[in-house]
């Protein structure tokens, strides 16, 4: 991946056809080691091809790749019955709390 991000950002910088010295020199000056296999071996399968045409169909290829999780399951809500009253019984609870929490003034007012 190093290989390729460093002829990426040489085409990026303007040199269209990038060479094995030019990869090295720009791995090089982030501290990455240059293995010249790899580097002879992406010139070899970029050269004389367009850098654009390479990326599209690079993403033409990733956009059949699953991306998802995996585990997921889809779970059906319930209806009806009991399941319908559950949430109204949570509402009403709910509203009996912040009525409780709101006496905390003891009958007095700020205002009287």
């Amino acid at each position: 991946m190093k290989v390729i991000a460093a002829y990426l950002l040489a085409v990026l910088g303007g040199n269209a056809s990038p060479s094995a010295k030019d990869l090295k020199s720009i791995l090089g000056c982030v501290g990455a080691e240059a293995d010249d296999d790899r580097i002879e071996l992406l010139l070899s399968q970029v050269e004389g091809k367009d850098i654009t045409e390479l990326i599209a169909a690079g993403r033409e290829k990733l956009a059949s790749v699953p991306a998802g999780g995996g585990g997921a399951v889809a779970v059906a809500a319930p209806t009806g019955g009991a399941a319908a009253a559950a949430p109204a019984e949570e509402k009403k609870e709910e509203k009996k709390e912040e009525k409780e929490e709101s006496d905390d003034d003891m009958g007095f007012s700020l205002f009287d």
